[in-house]
């Protein structure tokens, strides 16, 4: 009999990964989607018509309990949360109940059904936030530094407890950056990936950008998504660092992008001071260690070949139609 998993933040970057991960793994897929954001499920392009949508409001416990109790999932794995961290500054309290509040929803709801549901909590390497030690690891202290990575921690220790005193098979992924071709424009890869085939195409000259002595762990998030799912296979639900583990600056990422389409980025690229981002961290990098040894995980995609794979995405997207010049700017 195939596995049901139940889906929050399904129409996000990761949650279209994940979906068609377990789709080709022969899951029913179900999507929670709040009623005023059904337009969104057409992010998930062909997976769209694959996967059952239940329309419930994040904040609505009685609503998410029903659908928990209709339909019995095997894994839920909760990636609501707002897609862009600084973002976060704007909203601090709906962020945090976004965050927390749909996880403690949800867990809630598997305790009050009863089922031997396994639950995943996205957590994230912001929870690390102005760190003492590098790389991390699932024993780092943590040290939020905005009120995602707070919300984010909230969440986390909850799914802690209720793992703790009603014995939930209940985990969470502190997952470092990860990239695709599917990220928002107002993400610093798809910028440069976005800003690199423009330029190649003519459509622009020139591209703006901040601090490029920053660093991150940037990954693959169809590598990241294989990480989630593996936890809840593992006979014993723990918290694992995930991430590869490498630092690469921005100049790195402009440089990689560039290349793809054989520009100079020296001849295109402006540095604006006023971009910098007050919070910039320069030593957030993983030590994914126990994912290698406990779930057998290690990243695929090179960041060469991601930075590849976004420009060229980016590249046909521009050629065919689907992205208007106007939109490039």
């Amino acid at each position: 009999m195939a596995k049901t998993a139940l889906i929050t933040g399904i129409t996000g970057q990761d949650g279209y990964y994940l979906s068609r991960l377990l789709l080709q793994k022969g899951y029913r897929v179900a999507g929670l989607l709040p009623p005023d954001r059904q337009a969104s499920l057409t992010k998930l392009d062909e997976l769209a018509s694959q996967i059952q949508v239940c329309s419930v409001a994040w904040t609505d416990a009685a609503g998410l309990l029903k659908v928990v109790e209709q339909l019995q999932p095997n894994e839920i794995y909760n990636l609501a949360a707002p897609s862009f961290v600084p973002d976060s500054w704007n909203d601090p309290l709906g962020t945090l109940d976004l965050v927390t509040g749909t996880a403690t929803r949800l867990l809630t709801a598997v305790r009050q059904v009863g089922i031997d549901t396994r639950f995943y909590q996205a957590s994230s390497s912001e929870m690390f936030g102005k760190v003492d030690r590098s790389p991390q690891d699932e024993e780092t202290p943590f040290c939020p530094m905005n009120p995602y990575a707070a919300a984010k921690l909230h969440a986390h220790w909850s799914m802690v407890h209720h793992r703790q005193r009603y014995g939930l098979f209940a985990c969470s992924g502190i997952l470092y950056n990860h990239e695709s071709e599917r990220r928002p424009p107002n993400f610093v890869t798809r910028k440069v990936c976005l800003a690199a085939a423009s330029i190649k195409l003519g459509l622009r000259d020139t591209l703006e950008m901040g601090n490029l002595d920053a660093k991150r762990d940037w990954g693959y998030a169809g590598d990241h998504v294989e990480a989630m799912w593996r936890m809840l296979q593992a006979s014993e639900p723990e918290e694992y660092v995930i991430g590869t583990g490498q630092l690469h600056s921005v100049r790195e990422l402009v440089a990689a992008a560039f290349d793809c389409v054989g520009l100079d980025w020296t001849r295109h690229v402006v540095v604006n001071p006023q971009l910098f981002r007050p919070d910039e961290h320069f030593q957030l990098v993983a030590n994914p260690t126990k994912a290698k040894q406990n779930l057998g995980w290690e990243p695929q995609v090179s960041f060469e070949a991601l930075i590849e794979k976004m420009v060229l995405k980016d590249l046909e997207r521009l050629q065919s139609g689907a992205i208007k010049p106007s939109t490039v700017q």
